[in-house]
């Protein structure tokens, strides 16, 4: 099981806001679960929020009117009959508190007062803090487009809308299982989403002379790239100089697979790093050292713990573990190792 305070580390290394603004105190707080953590960080968010009032955004709305505002709708004005009642059906933008974003933050609120595993003073502040949104409409949350919300969100935004992603899939979770574990409270899809985040964004922190980004990698094709090839993009490609690493965070129930008694690793993610390593060299100058690729998976309760590093035509792979139980310390710790050892030594040839 992982600490509720580890992971509060990753969150706040996944989003730069919650390491400024007061946020920085929920470190030393005791947490049962992580839908309390969620709970906390979202009463205060929007409590700092809401010293400079509840935001406000542009919907479109479409409704019958007697006098013309923003733009006419020609089609639904025709279909609805509304000229008979002296009306045209307008299409116009309006500033108001009722946004998806509030939407979001208004059903998880919602929904983590029912919650009994989160502490009776976070949903009694969250229960206040909802007062602030009655004019905002009600959402399920089983229908949420989430890519609608954060695709031109700041920061701060982002970090809200993915905590209350975390929230809401851990609370649905916990009410489909019934159960208290980790598992219960933050599914696998939410983990993974934040495994890989936290990972590059740790990277980009404590190791400024590296470069650390989630790139894209062109096919190798002679001649035209099919259109229908899908996107090789890494999780984590580190750079340091002439070195590269591409990193892909697993985050799996069960890290390796078992066939005929003997523990293997999972084939397709094999297949996808060699795809991503020998692709990226081709794309190198010649004489540039070769491209390292790692899988590196959170660790699982198996016995199997991958840990190995081998040679594919000349391209190191490594498939390590990341144990995200250990203290914090020990965390950062393995991740400094991956970088001395694949970007700051003389060399990625096998030792």
């Amino acid at each position: 099981m992982i600490p509720i305070r580890n992971v509060y580390y990753m969150l706040a290394y996944a989003f730069r806001s919650l390491r400024s603004g007061g946020f920085e105190r929920l470190a030393s707080e005791d947490f049962d679960n992580s839908l309390e953590l969620c709970a906390a960080i979202l009463c205060h968010a929007v409590e700092l929020r809401l010293k400079q009032g509840v935001k406000r955004d542009y919907r479109t709305r479409r409704e019958a009117m007697s006098a013309l505002r923003g733009k006419v709708d020609v089609t639904a004005t025709v279909a609805s009959q509304a000229p008979l009642r002296r009306q045209l059906v307008c299409e116009y933008d309006e500033y108001s508190v009722d946004c998806p974003e509030n939407r979001i933050i208004k059903a998880t609120m919602s929904l983590l007062v029912r919650c009994s595993s989160v502490d009776a003073r976070y949903r009694k502040r969250l229960r206040s803090l909802s007062m602030y949104f009655a004019e905002v409409a009600d959402l399920d949350v089983r229908h949420i487009n989430w890519r609608m919300v954060s695709g031109r969100a700041d920061s701060t935004s982002r970090m809200i809308m993915f905590v209350c992603r975390l929230a809401i899939d851990g609370a649905l979770q916990a009410r489909s299982e019934g159960g208290q574990r980790l598992r219960s409270v933050l599914d696998d899809q939410a983990m993974h989403r934040l495994y890989e985040k936290f990972i590059l964004e740790y990277y980009r922190a404590e190791h400024p002379n590296l470069s650390a980004r989630a790139e894209q990698i062109p096919w190798c094709v002679d001649g035209e790239v099919p259109p229908a090839l899908p996107v090789m993009q890494t999780d984590v490609t580190l750079r340091a100089g002439e070195r590269v690493l591409i990193i892909d965070a697993k985050y799996y129930t069960h890290s390796m697979q078992r066939n005929y008694g003997a523990w293997t690793y999972h084939s397709g993610n094999l297949y996808q790093m060699f795809s991503y390593v020998k692709n990226a060299q081709a794309a190198r100058p010649a004489g540039a050292p070769p491209v390292a690729g790692m899988l590196l998976y959170a660790k699982t309760d198996e016995e199997a713990v991958p840990d190995e590093e081998f040679s594919l035509s000349s391209n190191t792979i490594a498939v390590r573990t990341l144990d995200l139980a250990q203290p914090f310390e020990g965390i950062r710790a393995q991740l400094d190792v991956i970088a001395s050892r694949f970007l700051l030594a003389e060399g990625v040839c096998i030792e």
